[in-house]
C-alpha cells in the first residue's frame, strides 16, 4: 500500500512540476533555493521541525515576482507536515517524475557540451549544472516529504491498531462475562437435590398406606411440592422401622455367631483326633496297599486341573485301577498359581497422589520396542497350565517310560515329555544314540504322528498374530502334541468341520486309553532291546537266542565288520537307495544305519531304514556287493532276491513274540545269504589255485532258471538250501 502511495505521489509532482517549470532559472533563484536548502537540512540533523521559508519551485510565473514581494515572502514561516497536508501526493509524482526527466536532460546536455570541447560552451555547461543543482535541491524537498507521509501513515496506522486491539480486548471481556454466565446457568440448571437420589415410593402406594396425617390429600393432591415433602415424611418414618428391625436382627445374627464360634471349637478338636486316627492306619493302608489318604491328597489337587487334564488323570487312574497295576498316576505343579489363575481380580482403590506418582512413573519409564513386545506375546500365548499329570509306565524289567502332558491354556492342545529309567545303568551305545532321546522316544507312535505340528486348526491364525511360524521351534520346551495326547485328554479337532469351542470328552478318552498304553509299553521294549542289541553288533557281534538258533545253518563263514548309524541325507545320496526314497518308504522321522559285511575280498554294504514302529513294521535293507565289480539289485538278480530274503520274507525271522529279535535275525540271515551267493559262483577256470570260496553249504541245485537264480532259503531240520 505505501508503494502505491509513493507512486502516486510521484505522479502528483510530476504534474505539478510540468505545469510550473520552465526552461530558464535564473542565477538568483538558484542560490536563494540553496540557502534554503541549507536552512533547512540544518533543522533535520537537530531533528527538529523548525519553519521554513517557502522556496520557489521554479515556476515561470515565480520569476516573474518583483524584489519586494520576495523580501515580504521570506517574512513567512511554514511547516512542512502542514505543507504534507496540503500538497497533492499525485502532483508531486509528477513534478518528481519531470525533474528526473529534467536532470536526464541536462547531463546529456553537459555531456554533448563537453564532448565538443569549444570554448563557449563553458557558460552553457555552467548554466545547465546550476540548473541540476536547483533540481536536486527540488528531490530533496520531495523526498523529505514523502517521509513525513510515511511517518504519518505509519502513526495513523498505530492510532487505528490500537483502536482495533481496545475493541477486541473489551470484546474478549464480553465473552469471558458471557461465558461465566452460561456456565452459572449451566449449574442452576443441573442442580439436583438429595431427595432426587432417593428411590420412593410410588403415588398409589403413598396414598394407600400412609397415614392420613401425613398424606394430607387435600392439599398434596394439587401442589406438587407439598407432595413432595409428605413422600419424604411418610420416607423417613419408613426407614425409622427398619432400623429398629435391623437392630434386631443384629441382636439375633451376634446370638447365632455365638453358637457357631462354639461348634468351631468342637469341629477344631475333633481335627486332630481325626488326624491322629489317620496316622495310625497309614501301616494299615501300606499294608493292604490301598493309599486312601494319598489318594484323597491327589483328588483334591486333580480339583484344579484344566478340563483335559482332569479328563486324563481320571481315565488313567480308572485303567491303572482295573487293568495295569504298574501304571501310577500323580499330579505336579504349584497348586496355589493354580487357585490364581480362576481368582477374580480385585478392584483397587488408590488414592490420587498414588494414581499421580505411577503416571510419571509410566511417563518416564521407556516404552518397551516392537521385539519386545512380541516375545511376552509369544510367551503368553504358548503359557502351560501350573498343573501337569505324570504317567509312570513301568515293565517287567522294572524299566520305567515316565511321561509328563501339560495343557497349553491358550491354544487348548496338550504336550508330554518322555523320559526313560531303568533298574540298572545302561551304556548307551553310539548308534543308539536317538533310541533312548526324549524327542524320538514317542514318534510315530501312530502312523504319520511326528508331533511336530498343532493338531488345533485354529492356532496356525494365532500364530500369525505373534510371529511364530511353526510349533516345531518349541517342542523341546513345551513337549510334542501328538495326536494321541489329545485323544487321551478327550480332545478332538475335526478337519472338515472346524468347532468353535473343543471340550475334553470322557468316553473319546476311555476308547483310547487302553490301546494306547500297549504301544508305549512296546515301544519302550522294543528300544531297549535295540539298545542292547546295538552295543553287540557295534563290536561285530550279531547275537542270535538260543529260540532262533534253528534258523541259521551251524556255520557261518561271513561276518559284520561294521554297524553305523547315519544320516537321512547320508542314506538318501547313496546311489542304490534311490528307489526306496522314490517309493516314500524314507522318511526324516526314520532311523538310518549302514552294515559292512565281509568274507575274504567280498564287501557286502547293507544300507537299513528302520521304521519307529519297530518291531511291527520291518527293518529295510539295500544291498551293495563289491566283488568282482559292483553288484546292486539294479544289475544283478540275486542281489534283489538276497533283499528279498531278508525284507520280504521277514515273518520266518520274528522268532518268539512280540519279535524284538527281528532285526539280528536279518543281519544273521544276510550273512548265510551272502555266504551262499559267493559258494555257488561258478569258479574261473583261467584262474591257478585253489577256489576262493569252497561250497560248505548244501544246495539241492546250485543255480535255477535264465537268471541263474541261487538257493538262498534254509531248510530246518534238513539243513540244505533251496529255491523259493
Amino acid at each position: 500500500m505505501f508503494v502505491m502511495l509513493k507512486n502516486r505521489i510521484k505522479t502528483e509532482k510530476t504534474r505539478e512540476r510540468k505545469n510550473k517549470a520552465t526552461k530558464t532559472i535564473t542565477k538568483k533563484n538558484c542560490m536563494e533555493a540553496q540557502e534554503k536548502e541549507k536552512s533547512a537540512m540544518s533543522t533535520d540533523s537537530n531533528k527538529k521541525r523548525k519553519p521554513k521559508v517557502i522556496r520557489s519551485d521554479g515556476a515561470p510565473s515565480e520569476g516573474k515576482r518583483n524584489r519586494s514581494e520576495l523580501d515580504l515572502q521570506d517574512m513567512k514561516y511554514y511547516s512542512e507536515e502542514a505543507e504534507v497536508d496540503i500538497r497533492d501526493p499525485n502532483k508531486d509524482y509528477d513534478l518528481y517524475r519531470f525533474t528526473c526527466h529534467e536532470l536526464q536532460r541536462l547531463m546529456a546536455e553537459i555531456q554533448e557540451l563537453k564532448s565538443r570541447g569549444s570554448r563557449d560552451s563553458a557558460s552553457e555547461i555552467e548554466e545547465r549544472r546550476i540548473q541540476s543543482c536547483v533540481h536536486f535541491m527540488t528531490l530533496k524537498k520531495l523526498n523529505r516529504l514523502a517521509h513525513i507521509r510515511l511517518k504519518k501513515g505509519r502513526d495513523q496506522t498505530h492510532e487505528a491498531k490500537q483502536k482495533v486491539d481496545a475493541y477486541h480486548l473489551q470484546l474478549q471481556n464480553l465473552l469471558y462475562e458471557v461465558m461465566h454466565l452460561q456456565k452459572e446457568i449451566t449449574k442452576c440448571l443441573e442442580f439436583k437435590s438429595k431427595h432426587e437420589e432417593i428411590e420412593l415410593v410410588s403415588m398409589e402406594e403413598f396414598y394407600r398406606e400412609a397415614p392420613p396425617e401425613i398424606s394430607k390429600s387435600e392439599i398434596t393432591m394439587g401442589d406438587p411440592h407439598q407432595q413432595t415433602l409428605a413422600r419424604l415424611d411418610w420416607e423417613l418414618e419408613q426407614r425409622k422401622r427398619l432400623a429398629e428391625k435391623y437392630k434386631e436382627c443384629l441382636a439375633n445374627k451376634e446370638k447365632i455367631l455365638k453358637e457357631i464360634e462354639v461348634k468351631k471349637e468342637y469341629l477344631s478338636s475333633l481335627q486332630p483326633r481325626l488326624n491322629s486316627i489317620m496316622q495310625a492306619s497309614l501301616p494299615v493302608q501300606e499294608y493292604l496297599f490301598m493309599p486312601f489318604d494319598q489318594a484323597h491328597k491327589q483328588y483334591e489337587t486333580a480339583r484344579h486341573l484344566p478340563p483335559p487334564l482332569y479328563v486324563l488323570f481320571v481315565q488313567a487312574s480308572a485303567y491303572g485301577q482295573a487293568c495295569d497295576k504298574k501304571l501310577s498316576v500323580a499330579i505336579e505343579g504349584s497348586v496355589e498359581e493354580a487357585k490364581a489363575l480362576y481368582k477374580p481380580p480385585e478392584d483397587s482403590q488408590d488414592d490420587e497422589s498414588d494414581s499421580d506418582a505411577e503416571e510419571e512413573q509410566s511417563t518416564k519409564r521407556r516404552r518397551p520396542t516392537l521385539g519386545v513386545q512380541l516375545d511376552d506375546k509369544r510367551k503368553e500365548m504358548l503359557k502351560r497350565h501350573p498343573l501337569s499329570v505324570m504317567l509312570d509306565l513301568k515293565c517287567k524289567d522294572d524299566s520305567v517310560l515316565h511321561l509328563t502332558f501339560y495343557y497349553l491354556m491358550n491354544l487348548n492342545i496338550m504336550t508330554v515329555k518322555a523320559r526313560v529309567s531303568t533298574a540298572t545303568e545302561i551304556v548307551t551305545p553310539v548308534s543308539a544314540g536317538d533310541l533312548l532321546s526324549p524327542d524320538m522316544i514317542l514318534s510315530c507312535l501312530y502312523p504319520g504322528d511326528h508331533g511336530k505340528k498343532t493338531p488345533n486348526p485354529a492356532n496356525q491364525y494365532q500364530f500369525d498374530k505373534v510371529g511364530i511360524l511353526t510349533l516345531s521351534d518349541y517342542v523341546l520346551e513345551l513337549g510334542h502334541p501328538y495326536l494321541w495326547v489329545q485323544k487321551l485328554g478327550g480332545l478332538h479337532f475335526p478337519k472338515e468341520q472346524p468347532q468353535h469351542i473343543v471340550t475334553a470328552d470322557n468316553s473319546l478318552s476311555a476308547s483310547h486309553m487302553e490301546t494306547t498304553m500297549k504301544l508305549l509299553r512296546t515301544r519302550l521294549q522294543a528300544r531297549l532291546a535295540l539298545t542292547k542289541q546295538y552295543a553287540s553288533l557295534e563290536h561285530g557281534i550279531v547275537p542270535v537266542t538260543s529260540e532262533c538258533q534253528s534258523l541259521f545253518p551251524a556255520k557261518i563263514v561271513s561276518r559284520l565288520v561294521k554297524w553305523v548309524a547315519i544320516a537321512y541325507e547320508d542314506y538318501v545320496d547313496l546311489p542304490y537307495t534311490r528307489d526306496i526314497v522314490e517309493a516314500g518308504l524314507a522318511e526324516d522321522t526314520h532311523l538310518y544305519y549302514l552294515a559292512l559285511i565281509e568274507r575274504g575280498t567280498a564287501k557286502l554294504h547293507a544300507a537299513v531304514v528302520l521304521n519307529p514302529g519297530y518291531s511291527s513294521i520291518p527293518p529295510i535293507f539295500r544291498l551293495c556287493l563289491n566283488w568282482k565289480g559292483e553288484k546292486t539289485s539294479s544289475n544283478d538278480d540275486n542281489i534283489r532276491a538276497m533283499e528279498s530274503e531278508v525284507s520280504v520274507c521277514y515273518r520266518e525271522l520274528y522268532g518268539p513274540k512280540p519279535g524284538h529279535q527281528l532285526l539280528t535275525n536279518q543281519l544273521q540271515r544276510l550273512c548265510v545269504v551272502l555266504d551262499v551267493y559267493l559258494e555257488t559262483e561258478s569258479h574261473d577256470t583261467s584262474v591257478e589255485g585253489p577256489k576262493e570260496f569252497p561250497q560248505e553249504k548244501m544246495c539241492l541245485r546250485l543255480v535255477r532258471g535264465p537268471s541263474r537264480m541261487k538257493p538262498f532259503k534254509y531248510n530246518y531240520p534238513q539243513g540244505f538250501f533251496s529255491h523259493r
